[in-house]
């Protein structure tokens, strides 16, 4: 005859048990699992040792269930997906992004969301898929990404372009004072005959970059009247340049507002007979790979593309775990690398 009831061990070990096990809250043991990095290094060891000595594995569906988690993010990308996959700034950008993701539970969705994003995107958005998201290359027309916001934890990739309430949280570097330091760089070069291939003007970046200019050459006491604007792939670039070129032959500095875009102006000024930096010094922006397989390697403006990305999904996951000490706005510093362009 049995006089009392024997506890059991669940078959399979629980979060609470490791919390136990460690002498932890369930909080720290979930931050742990997430691979927060607000939990100081001495309790990830108590705690590891503690999943390790009890074999406990994470359970995404359950967790799932329990606490109406997927475990999943987003990338959101509103772009043509031509562009997306063209341009090496994405790349370094997912690259960072994926590094953080890949100390946590959480899996990465990516949504080129060119066409129609306030259909498809949306729908698959309201559906509870994802607990938060990310969005790099916003313009001012994405108007859904407001929504986006109001349903879930969001970081931008950049300064967002449209008017955001408290709770906007982004990533990005001090365009303007980078565009500032390419452009007195040519200055300092003796040229005095500037132009510039700026970004689309829709687009925080694209503006950034063109006031930067703007502002050096009039404390230089020059006109800023050299301007065609692209749209950040080599195509529109090159088109931009011929125009420049029709109306300012007589040019002998140019920025440009990324390396992809100075590539094609690299080719236009070769097929037109002008020599870099010899008759046209350049300087553009990124520091990424376009940068050094350039026909001229390009004097850049460097952006740290892969520690923004690294920096975004750090911030998505800290609003995730609940911590509410995170900063809304983290800028990253930039600086001139100079190569044979400039």
């Amino acid at each position: 005859m049995t006089t009392g009831t024997r506890q059991t061990r669940p078959a399979h070990p629980t979060l609470e048990l490791v919390a136990e096990a460690a002498g932890v809250s369930r909080a720290t043991v979930s931050r742990v699992v997430n691979g927060s990095p607000k939990v100081s290094p001495e309790i990830v060891a108590v705690v590891t040792a503690a999943i390790e000595r009890l074999n406990y594995v994470p359970n995404r569906a359950a967790r799932s269930l329990a606490s109406r988690q997927t475990q999943a993010v987003a990338l959101i990308v509103p772009e043509d997906i031509t562009r997306f996959f063209g341009d090496p700034y994405f790349a370094a950008v997912v690259q960072g992004i994926t590094q953080r993701l890949d100390e946590s539970e959480y899996i990465l969705n990516l949504l080129v969301a060119s066409s129609d994003p306030t259909h498809k995107t949306m729908r698959y958005l309201r559906s509870g898929n994802l607990d938060g998201a990310l969005v790099v290359s916003h313009h001012t027309r994405d108007k859904f990404l407001a929504d986006v916001e109001a349903m879930i934890p969001l970081v931008f990739g950049g300064r967002p372009a449209n008017d955001t309430g408290p709770n906007t949280y982004y990533v990005d570097v001090d365009n303007i004072a980078g565009a500032e330091t390419g452009t007195q760089h040519l200055l300092d070069l003796g040229r005095t005959r500037l132009g510039s291939i700026t970004g689309p003007i829709d687009m925080p970046a694209g503006i950034d970059r063109f006031t930067g200019f703007q502002l050096t050459l009039a404390r230089a006491g020059l006109e800023a009247d050299a301007v065609e604007h692209a749209d950040f792939t080599a195509l529109s670039a090159a088109a931009a340049m011929r125009r420049l070129l029709e109306r300012r032959p007589d040019l002998d500095g140019l920025f440009v507002a990324s390396d992809l875009m100075a590539t094609g102006a690299l080719a236009v000024l070769r097929e037109q007979g002008y020599l870099v930096p010899d008759d046209i010094a350049i300087v553009a922006f990124d520091d990424s790979p376009a940068a050094i397989g350039a026909s001229v390697p390009l004097t850049t403006i460097s952006q740290p593309s892969a520690e923004m990305g690294f920096a975004m999904a750090d911030m998505l996951l800290r609003l995730l775990a609940g911590e509410t000490d995170v900063p809304h706005r983290n800028i990253m510093p930039t600086r001139l690398i100079q190569r044979d362009s400039a």
